[in-house]
């Protein structure tokens, strides 16, 4: 081999990285932008040698526009949860009524007892908004509370 068929093949494999960075900015800019102007914007970037992709790398959006969407699915199926009063035992997930003391699937105390009603308290609560019974602070702390998925 002459040194100027290894010139020629270094500047080959030098075009075909060159050519494949500039494919992946594109690629990469497809699935992190939703504007094609900015995608467009992103691959003329990488289309200078071997700086443009560092550069778009710098700049790019970090997530991609699918975990974008995912969460704002997520979040927009929370505030339904939410929005609905759907309350669910936090150890077994099971949907659980404010009514209920115990989840009837586990057996897992979700809310304490008034000793004088018996109707069902929060954790935080006091006093019985029911009959205006204090509640004692043991009895208050031992009160599972209430989470959300």
């Amino acid at each position: 081999m002459t040194t100027g068929s290894i010139a020629a093949i270094l500047i080959l494999v030098a075009a075909v990285f060159w050519l494949a960075s500039v494919f992946w900015t594109y690629k990469d800019a497809r699935r992190r932008i939703d504007d094609p102007w900015l995608v467009g914007i992103a691959t003329l970037v990488g289309l200078v040698p071997y700086v443009g992709p560092l550069v778009y790398m710098l700049f790019r959006p970090p997530e991609y526009l699918e975990d974008v969407r995912e969460r704002e699915l997520e979040i927009k199926a929370m505030e339904d949860r939410l929005a609905h009063g759907e309350q669910r035992c936090p150890v077994c997930r099971a949907e659980v009524s404010p009514s209920f003391l115990v989840c009837p699937i586990c057996t897992t105390k979700l809310r304490q007892a008034c000793t004088s009603c018996r109707a069902p308290l929060e954790a935080l609560w006091q006093v019985c908004p029911y009959c205006g019974t204090p509640i004692e602070p043991t009895i208050a702390a031992s009160i599972v509370p209430r989470r959300e998925p």
